[in-house]
């Protein structure tokens, strides 16, 4: 069960609707531990002086911003702290937008927005208001001791939150080193086959077609590896070069009308509903010799299949 990481007011006005705030996603990162390939022991990181070597103690470390190469400016933790935006409670809604002013590249981080103990009728009003209205709030908010700017909108029957990113964050696409040359331009002929492949690849947008089949592959091959399995590695695959672009686009035309209906490429079976891979065979193993298909299973670092699973990032 998510549990709320902050709880506030969203300011409206003069109206506050108090609301608690809960992240919407949790990341599925498979992680890995750094070890000795001699005798598999977790790898320490130390804090040391690049000019005794000696390690430092972490009371004895203070920031640095660097002015130059090897000049830095300190500054002291109460410095810093003077600086912090002031911690309030309140989502501060500031103005309200149209949706489509608002590039994708903007947002960051998103949240759900709940109400809290006795204001559904104020977040239900502030909701239908939006709702109804199709405009999205642009307020800023404090989070920990960083001041965001945040966009609310409605998403079915909750309001949701995103931290947006300020202008200069954003890269000017007028910045980028390989801007596409003007010259460049397509026929009418190569546009409208173009737009003929769009539409054949047109659908509605369902979340749970798509997923992080990279994992997938990483996970089955921790378990493969960890049950003794050897494998052989694949080279990558390069991309095919097509010199001709027409006849590419009325190849990947003919391709995308011969697909079947919901077909997105995916191999079912490679992983369980909760994200934990599935065992691709099953081996008969024999008690006396503890080998697996008539193969002798391979030591793995802590011993155990256990001891080899992978941590999965929340």
């Amino acid at each position: 069960m998510a549990r709320s990481i902050w709880s506030g007011a969203i300011s409206f006005g003069l109206v506050n609707v108090p609301v608690k705030l809960y992240s919407a996603v949790s990341r599925k990162t498979v992680r890995f531990h750094q070890l000795h390939d001699a005798d598999g022991a977790r790898i320490k990181q130390k804090r040391v002086s690049s000019t005794t070597g000696d390690e430092v103690p972490y009371e004895q470390i203070v920031k640095g911003y660097e002015l130059s190469p090897d000049r830095y400016v300190v500054i002291k933790p109460d410095e810093l702290e003077s600086l912090d935006p002031k911690k309030t409670r309140t989502i501060d809604i500031e103005d309200f937008v149209e949706v489509d002013q608002i590039d994708p590249v903007y947002y960051d981080h998103p949240y759900y927005l709940l109400p809290d103990k006795g204001a559904d009728k104020a977040y239900n009003l502030l909701l239908a208001a939006m709702r109804e209205s199709g405009k999205v709030a642009i307020a800023r908010v404090v989070l920990r001791t960083k001041e965001y700017l945040a966009a609310i909108r409605p998403t079915g029957d909750l309001l949701t939150m995103s931290t947006m990113l300020f202008a200069d964050e954003v890269v000017p696409q007028d910045k980028l080193d390989a801007l596409p040359e003007a010259d460049a331009e397509a026929s009418e002929r190569e546009i409208k086959m173009a737009r003929q492949l769009i539409e054949s690849l047109t659908t509605d947008f369902e979340p749970d077609k798509y997923h992080d089949e990279y994992r997938e592959r990483v996970l089955n091959l921790i378990e493969r590896k960890a049950e003794g399995e050897e494998l052989a590695v694949q080279p990558a695959e390069e991309p095919t070069k097509v010199p001709d672009l027409m006849a590419a686009l009325e190849a990947s035309v003919a391709a995308a009308k011969d697909r079947p209906s919901g077909d997105d490429g995916s191999d079912a079976g490679e992983v369980a509903a909760d994200g934990k891979p599935k065992t691709q065979r099953k081996r008969k193993t024999t008690a006396k010799s503890g080998t697996s298909n008539g193969r002798r299973k391979s030591s793995t670092t802590g011993g155990t299949k256990k001891g080899a699973k992978a941590k999965k990032g929340s």
